[in-house]
């Protein structure tokens, strides 16, 4: 019969099971045997006291573990770089065609022919083509809001309304004629705009794109005081000009009674008419119709009694009554020039008569011609 601490065949044959045998309590099952990973010391390191005969060698799970997290972490690096090229490559940025151009402005000052007639606003109104013409806001009026290929019926008379309250700003607010506002113009324009509307505010300059009344209608508040009441008579009309555009061409006449700015009394019969004519393309895409915002593409304005030599970039210079144009024409326009280009333009202010049965001027009749 085998001994308890004989192996399970038997003793060896070299009789290393008996009572000498240090290790002969100890049993080597076959799953022990397996599971065993042994690796035997340096010299160097059975040198040291109570040191270990043996050492264990890393399991394999271990050694599969990090290689997984290294997988990993090299992974998560190139899809971060990736992403940072493709970010880099392909930015998410509104395509050029979809931002706003800068607006082309063209600015036609009209010089009279003789000395600018005076007279009380009412007396001149009623004298001139505007008598018939409504008042402030009434005179901008909007067709009748119909539904395109693209756009609704609501989207488009939210357009023509942004059109209206952009006119109105721009032309009939009290704050913005004397020069002491620009804000209830520039919140109604596209973020894309407002640096050139900015630099034609703060620095205005006659090249076609930085004229500040090409924005606005805007007069010295050091020589002119407008009359509240202004006359205007126009046309809106629109058209889509694309799947995500909206197109607002507008065409007005506006007619200012104006005063010398001087303190105290105004002298009776001293104001003198000042005619603007605005004519101006917008555009809008879906995000300006839900923000209630637009793009101004193009501005034409004539606008007249002026001299022709005036710088009206930053301003517009009525002739009061009383007063005469300069003889000589606009502004020289040096074609060698390497600068910035000045748009040197001037016109000739003909004013056509007045409506039948409305009385003539205090001054006189105007020559009969047709409007400009």
């Amino acid at each position: 019969m085998a001994d308890r601490g004989d192996p399970p065949d038997g003793p060896t044959d070299n009789g290393a099971g008996g009572q000498d045998d240090e290790y002969g309590s100890l049993v080597f099952d076959e799953s022990f045997v397996r599971a065993a990973r042994l690796q035997e010391l340096s010299a160097q390191e059975r040198m040291v006291d109570h040191a270990r005969a043996v050492r264990s060698l890393p399991g394999r799970a271990v050694r599969s573990g990090s290689r997984i997290a290294l997988a990993l972490i090299i992974l998560i690096a190139l899809a971060f770089g990736a992403a940072v090229f493709m970010g880099l490559s392909h930015p998410y940025e509104t395509p050029d065609a979809l931002r706003p151009e800068p607006l082309r402005m063209t600015l036609v000052p009209l010089a009279p022919r003789g000395t600018v007639p005076g007279g009380t606003p009412a007396a001149l109104f009623a004298g001139s083509p505007a008598a018939q013409y409504p008042k402030g806001r009434d005179g901008i009026s909007p067709p009748a809001a119909r539904a395109t290929a693209d756009f609704s019926e609501s989207q488009v008379s939210a357009a023509l309304a942004t059109v209206k309250d952009y006119l109105a700003a721009s032309s009939l607010d009290p704050d913005v004629l004397s020069g002491n506002a620009v804000r209830p113009v520039e919140s109604l324009l596209d973020p894309d705009q407002m640096e050139q509307f900015d630099r034609s505010v703060d620095e205005p300059y006659d090249d076609g794109q930085h004229a500040a009344t090409g924005w606005l209608v805007r007069f010295d508040p050091a020589r002119v005081t407008a009359d509240p009441e202004i006359r205007v008579r126009g046309t809106l009309r629109y058209a889509q000009t694309g799947t995500d555009a909206l197109e607002v061409v507008s065409d007005h006449t506006f007619t200012y009674a104006l005063r010398p700015a001087v303190s105290g009394p105004q002298p009776k019969g001293g104001a003198s008419l000042f005619t603007v004519r605005r004519e101006m393309r917008f555009r809008f895409d879906r995000e300006d119709l839900r923000l209630h915002r637009l793009e101004v593409q193009t501005s034409y304005l004539q606008a007249g009694p002026q001299s022709c030599p005036a710088d009206a970039s930053g301003a517009l210079r009525p002739l009061l009554a009383g007063e005469r144009a300069a003889s000589r024409g606009p502004a020289g326009t040096d074609p060698y020039a390497t600068g910035r280009p000045v748009a040197a333009l001037c016109g000739t202010l003909e004013v056509s008569s007045p409506p039948s049965g409305a009385p003539a001027s205090p001054q006189g009749p105007p020559s009969p011609s047709s409007r400009p």
